[in-house]
């Protein structure tokens, strides 16, 4: 009970939109402008890098806080908690479902590339390390978020299946099919980049 309690919570955690608080702080609905999406992208190019890098780190943490934390959390709440196997990573897990498919919002949410990492930070930090070094590689040559988020999406699951297969197969399986899920919600930016419409970011760090 206590398992399914912290899951539970963590979907309901994964789907506090901090993007459209932050921007309504700001007295802007982000799902009228830009992209109209929820994200740190969005917010980052429609009201600013500050408040773009803050939605970035509320993103992440509220995907860190359920893999890392709550199984510990689970531990000091009962003494005799018997946590589901991986449970770190099924709380994680649904932080990020919680943030595609928030409750709040009708189930419209982002793309869940921060909470992502925020997730991978807590159960497999090998695999946000060499994911974030690939996606700063891809963007830093293309200038597109889409795509070095899809390239970072795509190292993922090979460095789960190359360096924690020894530790089981479900954490391969499961960042294998978050990958997925992250190439999935970019289905419209890979439509735009193949009718060479898709925003791109200048050096100067405005969109065009």
């Amino acid at each position: 009970m206590i398992s399914a309690l912290l899951i539970v919570s963590a979907y309901l955690l994964g789907a506090v939109p901090f993007g459209l608080l932050v921007a309504r702080a700001r007295g802007v609905d982000i799902r009228t402008v830009g992209s109209k999406n929820i994200g740190a992208t969005n917010v980052f190019r429609s009201i600013g890098k500050p408040w773009g890098v803050l939605t970035f780190l509320l993103d992440a943490l509220k995907g860190f806080a359920p893999a890392f934390l709550f199984p510990m959390i689970g531990k000091c709440a009962c003494t005799n908690f018997q946590p589901l196997e991986n449970l770190g990573l099924w709380c994680g897990a649904a932080a990020i479902i919680g943030h595609n498919f928030p409750v709040y919002l009708r189930f419209r949410g982002g793309k869940g590339v921060a909470t992502s990492a925020g997730v991978l930070l807590g159960i497999a930090p090998l695999a946000v390390a060499i994911g974030l070094a690939v996606w700063a590689v891809i963007f830093f040559t293309t200038r597109y978020v889409s795509v070095a988020s899809i390239c970072g999406a795509l190292a993922v699951p090979l460095v789960g299946w190359l360096f924690y297969l020894r530790k089981g197969i479900v954490l391969p399986v499961v960042l294998t099919l978050l990958a997925a899920l992250i190439i999935w919600r970019h289905r419209a930016n890979i439509q735009r980049l193949i009718a060479g419409t898709e925003h791109r970011f200048t050096k100067k760090g405005s969109a065009s």
